[in-house]
C-alpha cells in the first residue's frame, strides 16, 4: 500500500500550480495591456481611441476563431499592432505619410525590394524577429488554459467589422490626418473600410461605363514631323514655385528670371500634390493622366499603372523616332518608379546606383550625367531625356552643401524659407551652366528644353495663409485651392524655334504637360493626344477638375476600349 502524500509535498505542488496559473492568466491578459498603453501613446482623441478597440477587437476575434486560444491570440494580435506602428513611423520618416490600408492592397516586390535596399539590416532583423517570435508563440500555445469556441468567436469579428463600418462612415479620416504622425491603427483601420468601398465602387481608376466614341489605334511610322526633329530635355525641378506669391517674403535680386521661358513669359503649372509625393507629377508628365482618377488610391498610382496604363509622352517620342532615357535621383523600386517609366516608353533608366550617386547630389551632377550621354547617342536619332533633380528636396531645417555657395547672403526670412531660396538660386545657376555647355558641345544640335516645378514645398500652406491652423490649410488642400498646387513651367529653345500653339498656355494642369512638349516640337499628335487637345482646349487648360472630373473619365474609358488602360 502506497504511503500517503506528505502535506508539505501537496502545498508545493499546490502552489507551483496556483502559480501556473498566475502565469497563464497573465499570458492572456498582456497583450491586451500592452495593446492599451499603445492606444494611451499613440491615438490622441476619443474617437481615434473608438476605432483602435474596434480594430484591436477584430484582431483578436479573427485569431480566436482560428486557433481557439486567447492568449495566442491577443499575442499576434499585438505583434501586428506593433509591426503596424514600426511600419508606420517608418513610412511617415520617409514620405511623411503614415500607413493605410492601401498599402496592403498593392503591396509589391519593388516596395519590399526598396526597403531591405536602403535598410540593409532589415533584412536580418526580420529573420531575428522570426526565430524569437516563434518559440515564443509555441510557449503561450501551451501555456494558454483557455479553449474558446469559435462560432461565437468569428460572430464577434463580425460584429466588430459592422461596427467599424458604421464607424468609418459616421467619422470618416480626413485625408490630411494621414500627414500627422499618430492614429496609425485607427486610420489604418478606417482606411480599409473606405478603400474597399471605394474598389467596389469604381476599381482603382475611375472610368465612364461606357463610350459611344472609339480612339483609332497609333501607327507605328504615322510620325512624320516637317523639319528637324529637336532633341528634348524634360527637367524635374523638386519642389520649386515662385514664392513670391506668398506676402512679405524677402527674396535674393534676380530671383524669378528661373521661372521664365524663351519668350520672358512666366507661366503656371497646376501639380496635383502639395509637399511631398513627387510621383504624382511623374505619372502627370510621363503617362499625360490625372493622379487624381485614382481617388484615395492615388498615392500608389505609380505603383496601380505600372504594366496597366502603356500610354504617355516617351512612347508617343519612340513612335516618332526618339531615344528615351530617364535619370532618376533615388532607387528604382521607390514607388515602382522603374518599373512605371518603362510602361511609359523609356527605354533607358539609370537610376541613384546606376549614376553612382552617393547621397543626395546637387542639379549639377545630374546635368553632368545627362551631357555624358547625350554624347554617347547617336548623331542623327533624336533624343528624349527626363532629368529628375532632388537637390531642393526637404529637409530645409538642414544647410546642403554650403560650400557650394560660399558667397550666399541670406536674405533674412525664417531660417527654412531662406535655405529654400538658396537651394533655388544653386538650381538656377546649375540650370544656366548646363544650358551653356549644351551650347559648347552641341553647337549645331537643336534642343527643346522643358522645366516644371513638380510641386510646392511642405511650408508653403503656412506662408500663403499664416492665419489658418492645421485643420483649415488641411480643408484648403482638400478644395484643390489653386493657390496651394500652383508652380511654374517654363520653355527654353537652342538652335530650334518652339512652334506656336494654343495648347502653350499660361496655365496648364500637369497633365498636359506632353501635349505642351509634343505641340512646342512641332511633332504630329498620336490620336490620343489629339482628343486629350481637344479637351483641353474646350476646358481652357483643365483637366480632371473640368466638369467635375467627367472629362477624364470619358478619356480614361476611352484608353481603356483602345488597350492603352488594361486591369484598372
Amino acid at each position: 500500500m502506497a504511503p500517503p502524500p506528505n502535506s508539505s509535498s501537496v502545498a508545493v505542488v499546490a502552489s507551483g500550480l496556483a502559480a501556473l496559473g498566475i502565469w497563464r492568466l497573465l499570458a492572456v491578459a498582456a497583450p491586451h495591456l500592452g495593446a492599451l498603453v499603445i492606444m494611451l501613446q499613440t491615438e490622441t482623441d476619443f474617437v481615434s481611441r473608438i476605432g483602435f478597440l474596434l480594430a484591436w477587437g477584430i484582431l483578436n476575434f479573427t485569431w480566436i476563431a482560428l486557433l481557439r486560444r486567447p492568449a495566442l491570440s491577443g499575442a499576434l494580435s499585438l505583434t501586428l499592432v506593433v509591426i503596424l506602428v514600426l511600419l508606420s513611423r517608418l513610412k511617415h520618416d520617409i514620405m511623411q505619410m503614415t500607413a493605410n490600408f492601401v498599402d496592403l492592397m498593392v503591396i509589391d516586390r519593388d516596395t519590399a525590394a526598396f526597403l531591405f535596399t536602403i535598410f540593409p539590416d532589415l533584412r536580418w532583423s526580420v529573420i531575428g524577429a522570426g526565430l524569437v517570435t516563434i518559440p515564443l508563440m509555441y510557449a503561450l500555445w501551451w501555456l494558454d488554459p483557455f479553449r474558446i469556441r469559435r462560432l461565437p468567436a468569428a460572430a464577434a469579428a463580425l460584429a466588430c467589422v459592422a461596427a467599424l463600418t458604421g464607424y468609418a462612415f459616421a467619422f470618416p479620416d480626413e485625408a490630411w490626418r494621414s500627414y500627422y504622425d499618430d492614429g496609425y491603427l485607427s486610420k489604418f483601420a478606417r482606411s480599409g473600410v473606405t478603400a474597399v468601398s471605394d474598389f467596389i465602387s469604381y476599381g482603382f481608376m475611375e472610368s465612364d461605363a461606357i463610350a459611344s466614341e472609339r480612339l483609332k489605334l497609333p501607327l507605328v511610322d504615322s510620325c512624320h514631323p516637317a523639319g528637324r526633329r529637336p532633341h528634348i530635355i524634360m527637367i524635374h525641378d523638386e519642389s520649386s514655385f515662385d514664392i513670391r506669391q506668398a506676402a512679405g517674403i524677402k527674396v535674393p535680386p534676380g530671383y524669378g528670371g528661373h521661372f521664365k521661358s524663351f519668350d520672358g513669359k512666366e507661366r503656371i503649372f497646376l501639380a496635383e500634390s502639395n509637399g511631398g509625393p513627387s510621383w504624382f507629377t511623374e505619372y502627370n508628365v510621363l503617362a499625360g493622366l490625372s493622379s487624381r482618377s485614382f481617388g484615395r488610391f492615388s498615392y500608389f498610382v505609380t505603383r496601380i499603372a505600372t504594366g496597366r496604363v502603356e500610354r504617355g509622352l516617351p512612347l508617343a517620342l519612340r513612335r516618332c523616332g526618339y531615344s528615351t532615357i530617364s535619370l532618376y535621383p533615388a532607387f528604382g523600386a521607390f514607388m515602382s518608379a522603374r518599373s512605371f517609366q518603362s510602361s511609359t516608353g523609356i527605354e533607358r533608366f539609370l537610376d541613384a546606383r546606376d549614376l553612382g550617386a552617393k547621397d543626395v547630389e546637387p542639379d549639377s551632377f545630374f546635368y553632368d550625367k545627362a551631357l555624358r550621354l547625350m554624347a554617347e547617342q547617336p548623331a542623327a536619332k533624336p533624343l528624349f531625356m527626363f532629368v529628375y533633380l532632388a537637390a531642393n528636396h526637404f529637409p530645409w531645417e538642414t544647410r546642403f552643401r554650403p560650400e557650394l555657395t560660399p558667397s550666399w547672403r541670406s536674405p533674412g526670412n525664417e531660417p527654412v524659407v531662406d535655405e529654400y531660396l538658396r537651394r533655388q538660386a544653386m538650381s538656377a545657376d546649375d540650370y544656366a551652366a548646363f544650358v551653356a555647355r549644351l551650347k559648347k558641345q552641341f553647337p549645331a544640335e537643336p534642343f527643346l528644353i522643358v522645366r516644371y516645378g513638380d510641386h510646392q514645398p511642405d511650408f508653403s500652406p503656412r506662408l500663403l495663409d499664416p492665419d489658418l491652423d492645421d485643420a483649415g490649410i488641411g480643408r484648403k488642400l482638400l478644395a484643390r485651392d489653386p493657390r496651394y498646387y500652383g508652380t511654374y513651367y517654363a520653355i527654353d529653345a537652342i538652335n530650334f524655334e518652339p512652334a506656336k500653339s494654343p495648347v502653350v498656355m499660361d496655365t496648364v494642369d500637369a497633365a498636359y504637360l506632353p501635349l505642351v512638349i509634343q505641340e512646342a516640337a512641332g511633332l504630329p499628335l498620336d490620336p490620343s493626344f489629339e482628343e486629350q487637345k481637344k479637351i483641353m482646349l474646350r476646358c481652357n487648360g483643365l483637366f480632371y477638375a473640368c466638369k467635375d472630373g467627367a472629362e477624364a473619365r470619358r478619356f480614361n474609358r476611352l484608353l481603356i476600349d483602345a488597350g492603352m488602360i488594361k486591369g484598372l
